[in-house]
């Protein structure tokens, strides 16, 4: 039987360890990276044990009646090694189901991990979902390059791009957190209406834990920062965190200037994931967004959210059983 545990901060080796080890684990599960928000959420991370040994972590938050895995992150599913079988996977949400319900759970929403952060396979747990008749709430899209066989860019790309390198732009790794998250902000105000998800004191300290991780890169111009993309780096994805431009630096074609840089800067990896251009739980598609990202030749990988209501699951079960029951009746009477 699989036994669970809820993590304690003397658990933190033990977690950081197996994210590391794991198939399909990054560098935003590592404690240090979670708990930065810590004071926002109710950490109420899983660790899974099968005969004492440990075989899964759940990045999660409780809110409410409902288990999130995990909301302050981009997703947070099930993080296992290559022990791992669909046996096991069921197992474990056998257990998760027991526990959530022991503790007052009436729902598990589940944003499950994207495949191109494995780096084996990994889709137990989305098998598992489907079992305990688990429902896809959110489906967001993101567009994302696979490095080794990259499509072309666009006409349209490559002639900015040609008119980018003409403009005397130069590119270097950056840490003035401060100038570009403050460009990210004004030109989020002014399309949007809404703030980054990080401020830049956030940022500038992840980026002081996870220097590896966690780069930016300026384009500037006469000493002057026009363009800027932080960056997210993991074992096989780059991705595109924030990218912002100013005025300026959109009359110059920078963020052609910046992409191209990069993405070329990064060929050894597997993917160049430019983020999801949905809102509304994926309802509604930003097209001039995708569209940009798209003459790059980025592609649809799609991140998927599940919820599973406990209350319903133990009803199915309990009606189920009643079924059975009675064709068990008319088959003694016939």
């Amino acid at each position: 039987m699989v036994k669970i545990k809820r993590y304690k901060p003397e658990k933190k080796e033990l977690w950081d360890n197996f994210v590391k080890g794991s198939k399909n684990g990054v560098f935003f599960f590592l404690r240090d990276y979670m708990e930065y928000h810590s004071d926002r959420f109710e950490d109420h991370s899983l660790i899974f044990f099968k005969d004492g040994e440990l075989v899964a972590l759940l990045p999660a938050n409780r809110s409410g009646d409902t288990l999130f895995s995990h909301a302050g992150l981009t997703f947070g599913g099930i993080i296992t090694d290559q022990k791992m079988d669909i046996n096991l996977m069921l197992q474990i949400f056998d257990s998760l189901k027991e526990y959530l319900k022991g503790r007052g759970f009436k729902k598990l929403f589940y944003k499950a991990i994207p495949h191109i952060y494995h780096s084996y396979l990994s889709d137990e747990d989305l098998y598992a979902l489907f079992i305990n008749n688990a429902t896809l709430v959110k489906r967001e899209v993101s567009s994302t390059i696979k490095m080794d066989v990259k499509i072309p860019f666009s006409k349209n790309m490559k002639r900015n791009r040609k008119k980018a390198e003409n403009k005397g732009l130069n590119l270097k790794r950056s840490y003035d957190f401060d100038t570009f998250m403050g460009l990210k902000e004004e030109q989020l105000l002014k399309k949007y209406g809404k703030n980054p998800t990080h401020t830049a004191e956030e940022i500038e300290y992840l980026a002081g834990k996870f220097p590896d991780n966690i780069k930016l890169f300026a384009v500037e111009h006469n000493g002057e920062i026009v363009d800027g993309l932080l960056i997210y780096e993991s074992e096989n994805v780059v991705h595109a965190q924030y990218q912002g431009a100013t005025e300026r630096g959109m009359q110059l074609y920078a963020s052609s200037f910046i992409y191209d840089k990069i993405i070329n800067q990064y060929c050894q990896k597997k993917y160049f994931d430019f983020g999801i251009s949905t809102e509304n739980n994926g309802h509604y598609l930003n097209r001039g967004l995708i569209d940009f990202k798209e003459r790059f030749g980025a592609r649809s990988v799609v991140y998927d959210s599940y919820e599973l209501k406990l209350i319903l699951m133990s009803f199915l079960m309990f009606l189920m059983v009643r079924i059975d029951i009675f064709i068990d009746l008319i088959d003694v009477g016939m």
